[in-house]
């Protein structure tokens, strides 16, 4: 099975294991899964850290090498997946998790977050525009 990572699960798994929730960790830990980073969380995590919050300490560059040390492989962003933002609901308003929503869509994968928001995207029936 396909799994990607939200951008906050993809730094407690690397930061904080502990606090990723066990069902989650024994997924990202299964090795006949394969585990997804995006490029979209590495470039969020890049943005948040260049603003220089003292609560916001994280290298991007640290982030994504300590990833693929870690065996979780890197999704690009391409044209499909920009395209398929704009076919999703407004069930979210933040641009990078619908990011990773159209990517996961596009690619069949499961979407690990424990935002509801992004979940939602993932139950049939929700189509708020």
């Amino acid at each position: 099975m396909n799994y990607l990572l939200d951008t906050h699960i993809l730094l407690w798994t690397l930061i904080d294991p502990d606090k990723v929730p066990g069902a989650m960790r024994r997924v990202i830990e299964d090795t006949e899964n394969r585990v997804w980073f995006s490029a979209a969380s590495i470039w969020e995590i890049a943005i948040k850290n260049s603003l220089g919050r003292e609560d916001f300490p994280v290298e991007p560059a640290m982030i994504r090498k300590a990833a693929r040390q870690m065996g979780l492989e890197e999704l690009a962003v391409t044209g499909e997946h920009a395209v398929g933002v704009g076919s999703l609901p407004w069930l979210h308003r933040d641009p990078f998790d619908r990011l990773l929503v159209a990517q996961a869509r596009a690619g069949g994968m499961k979407l690990l977050s424990l935002d509801p928001e992004v979940n939602a995207y993932f139950v049939r029936g929700k189509s708020r525009r």
